[in-house]
């Protein structure tokens, strides 16, 4: 894959805006090795010359954050040229200067713009739903790797469609068909935005992608696969009493945060990250303000997985089921979908998925009596009547709580039964 894809005069922009970046950082430390010389041309003891360095120190601390702030709707670009510009005019007025303060002010015209500068060029504030999405951590590692393979400098106009499949289609060969599904969207997504951000009008950035077309677009996608696989009773019951009696030492809150599932029916990485901000014990109900759907959710919990959620301590940083790597953050979905794979592949536990699991939840909560729509209500699903796409997470409570109650006196139910057929 070349990297030639920068025509001449983008060549010489680019030329230009690299020497200035490192002229600028040169600047800081050339001016150490004539500290002697500057002090005696004016007079002054080497301690006196020296706050010539260190203002640059103040004014980093004082003006970097100021500046990102300031500038925030200009193009990185345009701060570019800004920075430089006005980097040169405070060296001009230094190389002419006789006095130590003038010397000094000059100094500090050099530096308050350009601080702020190497913040602001390292972000970008354009709105974007991606932060807001439940997996977005997930889709920012996937797109640092493609960027990494395609060239993270390149422009994204200049990406073509035989790029894309070159990409993906090892991934398809060595069997990961899914995660090739996962890459193409990632891509179609990302390109998605970029036009919609040139032709955003209630955005102010001089940015511009200029991207022609979505060069993944016509690169097709893999056939979902529509699961079928749900627990009866006998495999529930095993799997609920393997994960309150396990016969291998597993961090706790994983088996905890899969009965949840199993009696909510929710959705794993809702649960997975589940907060104590986001729990209501008095009126027992989980509360999310956005979900996947970006639909808040609001759902009362039968008893058993009251009890059960009662009887933790979330950790400092008010957690229910914090990783056991890194208690600051909860646990993944994947490294619950992971602790699954591994003890059903031991054979101690039914052959079940964490998304099995919610699908379980919605056929035996249909034997249990409770009516479909109910159940939809109860899962979160993308419902779309008029109604439900402005509904009230607060609509239709009544009927969840009922379905609860139900839910709960099933699940009761089958323990007890099973527990006794094996007693006896």
């Amino acid at each position: 894959m070349t990297l030639s894809f920068l025509n001449a005069q983008a060549k010489v922009i680019v030329a230009a805006l690299t020497i200035g970046a490192f002229a600028i950082g040169l600047d800081t430390f050339v001016i150490i090795g004539a500290l002697d010389v500057i002090s005696r041309d004016l007079g002054i003891s080497t301690a006196a010359a020296g706050w010539i360095i260190s203002i640059y120190a103040f004014c980093y601390a004082v003006f970097a954050p100021l500046n990102a702030w300031m500038f925030k709707g200009m193009s990185r670009r345009s701060i570019q040229i800004l920075s430089i510009a006005i980097f040169t005019i405070g060296n001009l007025v230094r190389a002419i200067a006789l006095d130590y303060v003038i010397i000094i002010a000059g100094h500090v015209i050099a530096d308050v713009i350009q601080k702020g500068r190497s913040i602001k060029i390292a972000t970008d504030t354009r709105p974007g739903k991606a932060a807001d999405k439940p997996s977005w951590k997930e889709t920012e590692k996937g797109l640092n790797k493609i960027a990494d393979t395609l060239g993270r400098n390149r422009l994204a106009r200049d990406i073509e469609s035989e790029e894309i499949i070159e990409l993906i289609r090892p991934i398809y060969e060595r069997g990961a068909k899914s995660m090739a599904d996962h890459v193409r969207s990632y891509m179609h997504a990302a390109f998605s935005w970029g036009m919609k951000s040139d032709n955003d009008y209630r955005q102010q950035s001089a940015r511009r992608f200029r991207i022609p077309f979505n060069p993944a677009t016509g690169i097709p996608t893999e056939p979902k696969v529509k699961g079928t696989r749900w627990l009866d009773e006998d495999e529930f019951v095993q799997l609920y009493r393997w994960l309150e009696c396990r016969d291998t030492p597993v961090h706790p809150p994983y088996t905890r945060a899969v009965r949840i599932l199993m009696l909510t029916g929710q959705r794993v990485e809702e649960i997975a990250s589940l907060h104590i901000d986001q729990w209501d014990a008095k009126e027992k109900i989980i509360d999310w303000s956005t979900t996947k759907n970006d639909q808040p959710h609001a759902v009362p919990v039968p008893n058993l997985a009251a009890e059960l959620i009662s009887s933790i301590n979330v950790n400092e940083y008010g957690w229910f089921f914090p990783s056991a790597k890194d208690p600051s953050k909860p646990v993944s979905h994947g490294t619950l979908y992971s602790f699954m794979w591994r003890q059903r592949d031991r054979g101690v536990i039914p052959y079940v998925t964490n998304r099995d699991l919610r699908r379980t939840f919605k056929t035996l909560t249909g034997k249990a009596g409770i009516p479909k729509e109910v159940r939809d209500r109860l899962q979160n699903h993308a419902l779309q009547d008029v109604s439900s796409k402005h509904y009230d997470r607060w609509n239709y409570m009544a009927e969840k709580r009922a379905g609860m109650m139900k839910w709960d006196k099933f699940v009761r139910a089958m323990l007890a039964k099973k527990h006794v057929k094996m007693a006896a």
